[in-house]
């Protein structure tokens, strides 16, 4: 039997069927699991491990606070706004931050203000690190939010930790490809330095500060320390009992040039604040070194084997800091 139909309803069948097509291609090209992947609903959250155990945190949070200078860089980066930050200790390194009325200043950890965090609202705040001491006040005063505390804990491998508060911060902000990346390129950059290092000459560490030169221990000093254990160095000195104070040990800078480094590298720690915020008698690492009547004559000097640290890396001392610190070690170290 032969059926027949008009034009009209053949061509109304044809556009459904084309719909029909577009409807099943649609579907191959983008599935809801896909979907759920490339973007996290809205309302949905993440089970991490702070500091202090386990937290459920929002993902991709609207109103965010932070505290810890090692997150701001990978935060710039990663477009998320700030409702308020610690203006007081960023410097000028991040003006999108620091510049920006829109942030709230909460200070600095020395005389924090609280209650600016408080009157934000947040639904996140990172606390830890400089506010360390701070945790259970924010806490407390702030039961609605999400407080977490994701800085490097004490005794623990610090490029490992740095590594882990990195991978964090991509899972709440659906980031996780970039931190693994940047997480990558700190390993890349170790195994370069470890790689050029010859694996003999002594290093020194030291800071200066209020125009005087400090020394900074192996592994536990202040910036430098952990870059021993990473790189496999040789200390040209170890002291016993030598901790990580922020202005180094009090050895004379005598010894430090009696233990005749074959490398220095130093951190000027005065070099990030202001001229008006320096210590009295403060001036460039550089100027005091090669001004210092005691270390003219050790090898790291007459060779010009020394290893200046970025400006701003005390205010820093994030994964991106050192993974640029031991692309410049490594660079040093192949020249020479």
């Amino acid at each position: 039997m032969t059926l027949r139909t008009s034009r009209k309803p053949r061509l109304l069948g044809l556009a459904a069927i084309a719909a029909s097509a577009a409807l099943v291609l649609s579907a191959c090209s983008s599935s809801p699991a896909e979907d759920a992947e490339a973007k996290p609903e809205a309302g949905s959250t993440v089970s991490i491990t702070d500091n202090y155990g386990t937290v459920d945190v929002p993902v991709n949070p609207k109103t965010v606070v932070a505290l810890d200078n090692h997150v701001f860089e990978t935060l710039t980066e990663w477009d998320v706004k700030l409702a308020a930050a610690p203006k007081g200790i960023m410097g000028s390194v991040w003006p999108g931050y620091t510049d920006n009325e829109d942030v709230v200043d909460i200070g600095s950890h020395r005389e924090p203000n609280l209650e600016a965090i408080v009157a934000a609202q947040p639904d996140l705040i990172i606390a830890g690190y400089r506010f360390g001491d701070s945790y259970e006040d924010i806490k407390k005063q702030n039961p609605d939010s999400v407080v977490i505390d994701i800085a490097p804990r004490e005794g623990e491998d610090l490029m490992t930790e740095l590594k882990r508060g990195n991978t964090i911060l991509g899972q709440i902000f659906d980031h996780e490809d970039e931190a693994e990346a940047t997480n990558e390129k700190l390993d890349d950059a170790i195994a370069g330095a470890k790689k050029a290092y010859n694996g003999t000459d002594t290093v020194m560490a030291v800071n200066t500060s209020g125009g005087k030169i400090g020394y900074l221990a192996p592994g536990v000093g202040r910036s430098v320390g952990p870059v021993f254990g990473a790189l496999g160095l040789v200390p040209a000195l170890e002291v016993e009992g030598a901790s990580s104070d922020h202005q180094g040990d009090d050895i004379s800078v005598e010894a430090i040039a009696a233990s005749n480094p074959e490398w220095i590298i130093a951190l000027d720690r005065d070099a990030s604040f202001a001229p008006e915020e320096r210590e009295e008698g403060s001036a460039p690492a550089a100027e005091l070194i090669a001004g210092s009547e005691a270390l003219k004559n050790v090898p790291a000097v007459t060779k010009g084997n020394i290893i200046y640290l970025d400006a701003n890396f005390y205010l820093t001392e994030d994964i991106h800091a050192y993974t640029e610190l031991f692309e410049q070690i490594q660079a040093a170290f192949a020249a020479a």
